[in-house]
């Protein structure tokens, strides 16, 4: 349970910065012509958040001293995992919520379960 929380307010520390740069991204074009697609703001700041929490959760979650490249692609593999779930409830939920903030907080927060056990149990399985 521990670990869960410390993950969840690494995730919070990563929901920010994905929300900070999928907003920036959004309003980059003065005249909102939609010059970026809402998968390309959702990527882009998906990775972005993950960027920073791959660090946090290595450093203070699970307090890893494991091979810093292997942990690294691990987590971006369970990232690209939760990306793809985050992505497959976008396109669902598309229509119903809109393609603005409802729309990636839902798509944000349906990968939040896996990333966690994915990377507990398989990227810092290693970390008691």
């Amino acid at each position: 349970m521990r670990q869960f929380f410390k993950f969840a307010v690494v995730g919070a520390s990563g929901l920010a910065v994905n929300l900070v740069v999928f907003t920036v991204l959004q309003h980059f074009d003065p005249h909102h012509a939609q010059f970026w697609h809402f998968e390309a703001l959702y990527t882009i700041g998906f990775f972005a958040g993950g960027v920073s929490n791959y660090y946090f959760n290595r450093v203070w979650t699970f307090r890893s001293t494991g091979h810093v490249l292997r942990e690294g692609a691990q987590f971006l593999s369970v990232s690209v995992v939760a990306w793809l779930v985050g992505a497959g409830v976008s396109y669902a939920l598309a229509g119903v919520l809109g393609r603005g903030h409802r729309l990636w907080l839902a798509a944000t927060l349906a990968g939040i379960l896996v990333n966690f056990f994915l990377n507990k149990y398989w990227t810092f399985k290693h970390v008691a």
